[in-house]
């Protein structure tokens, strides 16, 4: 995730400027850079590697400046080089950027055919030229920024400073998390307000679609519309643990809305969206799938989950065979491994014991062995022959949320690239499918909105002693995670079942007092599901709807919807995922529930 920070002050700001990106060095990243105004010009410091290097360059080439904006950067499009470091800059903007520009390629050509020259291989530097085009045009910075990020579509978050503008500094939030911080003679700008700590105990954080325009102490907030508007100033202790719940009142909430951001760094790592194609992948990964006989997929809980949603995506698009276990009855079966197959194993943290166990067995066995980690330096990383890393940052809420959907991004991605290496996929299905992927933080973030509602209906289901999930082909795996986080974090007993198994008996629980949450997006299993549906209805069934547009409209009346955006089938898994965890963070509020340290619950398994 990479880190944002700037100011706005009264001394030099580049070295306050550098111990703040320090703070911000667990979120990860691989190159950073510093940009301020001395005299009215920008000038920047960048260089690759860790925050030590660039403190190297400053203290050989001091810089200068009361105005300035820094960035910590995890390579996405394009190499980890000083080249493709932020800041970017023209002559008369630099920009730090964080998330994602969707259509880049759209804007990158039409600034090019108007004269503009790029340097980078980033996607950021579209934002750079789009602002200095207005700029150009004759608007003020303050439009010209508003007019640039009324033009980028995907999730984002943005600081710029501009050349003869000293102590202005403006922000901009889609998606991506960006905090204001509030002092008496200076303002901040951070990723969160863990960065600002040090500085100020004011912070406001921006909605979606906000531009903040910063002149020295002054802050003006404008909404998506361009209206001025106010935003609630907290104040926070300066206790780290507190502050880096940006602004929510637990981790799981703010881990929550950091998915727009941490999906579109995990889906930047393996797309280029110049592609839009699969362009990274484990060493040796593309070998392994084009000859792979079978693909063994195990984890544990969540984790678990998110590989059985892989394996309908890896049978539909790469015409892999795919066996799915739960890596503490893995272990401990006479699996029959075929030769030349591959183990595809995922976890959070990298050390869940079964999963270790069984990830060694597998590779006794002569089997590829696969990673899908968030940690890289964990054991399962360390001992799997290719390694698939996640960029969720750290997860604090022991129930995994943007762990999950990083997991999902990964595996989606690692299907595509199988589809090509084993000839199921044409060139066009790869763009096709990559474009879809790019999608998911916006979407994501979009979503994200609907967040009242769905309290209103947490509170609702907080009512009842037993809740169902249910749901068929991908999103069954989804019924089961709905289930488990109901369960892990708001003690209510709740199950998950393939939809067209109800009627084989779990319809018997059936009445007025039991919530069935079913899970349809509009696809080619959606009549299917709604039938079952209406079986659980002629049975005095509460149903809870969670589909798209035309799926709540065809579906009848239902005791109460939960509209996701309209997006591919393919991409389903993750945008579904986003409304059964606002569910039950929600009844786990209306129950009183420890929501980020649930009973009996450890964040990591490391025993059998």
């Amino acid at each position: 995730m990479c880190g944002i920070v700037g100011i706005a002050g009264t001394r030099d700001v580049a070295p306050v400027i550098l111990d703040a990106l320090r703070r911000l060095e667990y979120r990860g990243y691989d190159s950073a850079g510093i940009a301020t105004l001395v005299d009215g010009h920008i000038d920047r410091r960048r260089s690759s590697g860790k925050l030590n290097k660039l403190g190297d360059v400053l203290h050989s080439r001091p810089l200068h400046g009361h105005t300035g904006i820094g960035h910590t950067r995890w390579a996405t499009h394009g190499a980890p080089t000083e080249t493709n470091a932020h800041p970017h800059a023209s002559k008369r903007v630099a920009i730090v950027h964080n998330g994602i520009v969707e259509n880049f390629r759209e804007l990158r050509d039409e600034l090019k055919a108007a004269g503009h020259t790029f340097e980078s291989q980033t996607d950021s530097e579209v934002a750079v030229h789009l602002v200095t085009d207005y700029l150009d045009k004759g608007l003020s910075p303050s439009e010209a920024a508003q007019a640039a990020v009324r033009r980028l579509t995907g999730a984002y978050s943005l600081a710029m400073i501009f050349t003869d503008h000293d102590g202005l500094m403006i922000g901009a939030r889609k998606g991506a998390p960006l905090a204001v911080g509030y002092g008496t003679t200076e303002s901040y700008l951070g990723s969160d307000a863990f960065a600002l700590a040090p500085f100020t105990n004011k912070v406001a954080y921006l909605e979606d679609g906000d531009v903040v325009v910063i002149k020295g102490p002054d802050i003006t907030i404008y909404d998506s519309e361009g209206r001025p508007t106010n935003r609630e100033v907290k104040t926070t202790s300066a206790s780290a643990a507190l502050v880096d719940k940006g602004g929510k009142k637990h981790f799981m909430a703010k881990e929550i809305h950091e998915q727009p951001e941490v999906i579109g760094h995990t889906l930047a790592h393996y797309l280029d969206p110049a592609g839009p194609v699969v362009q990274r992948q484990g060493v040796g990964l593309r070998g392994a799938l084009s000859k792979a006989s079978r693909l063994t997929i195990s984890a544990c809980g969540t984790a678990f989950y998110a590989g059985m949603v892989g394996k309908y995506w890896f049978e539909k698009l790469a015409r892999l065979p795919v066996e799915s276990d739960v890596a503490s009855e893995l272990r401990y079966r006479d699996v029959i491994y075929p030769k030349d197959g591959a183990a595809l194993f995922v976890s959070q943290s990298g050390e869940t014991a079964d999963t270790l166990a069984a990830l060694r067995e597998a590779k006794a066995q002569g089997q590829t062995t696969i990673a899908i980690v968030n940690v890289a330096e964990s054991s399962i990383a360390r001992e799997a022959d290719i390694v698939l890393p996640t960029f969720a940052g750290p997860e604090i809420g022991v129930a995994s949320t943007k762990a999950f959907t990083c997991q999902l991004a990964a595996l989606a991605s690692f299907a595509i690239a199988a589809g090509v290496a084993r000839g199921t996929l044409s060139e066009a299905d790869e763009k096709r499918l990559c474009a879809q992927l790019l999608a998911a933080p916006r979407l994501v973030a979009e979503f994200l909105k609907q967040e009242p509602k769905i309290e209103q209906l947490g509170q609702e289901i907080a009512k009842a002693t037993d809740v169902l999930y249910m749901g068929r082909g991908p999103s069954y795996p989804l019924a089961l995670e709905g289930a488990l986080k109901l369960k892990e974090i708001s003690y209510i007993h709740a199950e998950g079942y393939a939809a067209g198994e109800m009627k084989h008996g779990p319809i018997a629980l059936i009445d007025e007092n039991v919530p069935v949450v079913v899970i349809a997006p509009h696809d080619a299993l959606f009549e299917k599901t709604i039938s079952n549906m209406q079986e659980v209805m002629a049975r005095g069934g509460k149903v809870l709807l969670i589909s798209d547009k035309e799926g709540i409209a065809r579906a009848g009346d239902v005791w109460a919807s939960i509209q996701v955006p309209d997006a591919d089938p393919f991409l389903a898994p993750i945008l579904y995922a986003i409304p059964v965890q606002l569910l039950s963070y929600y009844a786990a509020i209306a129950k009183g529930t420890d929501v980020d340290q649930p009973r009996n619950l450890a964040k990591s398994v490391t025993v059998e």
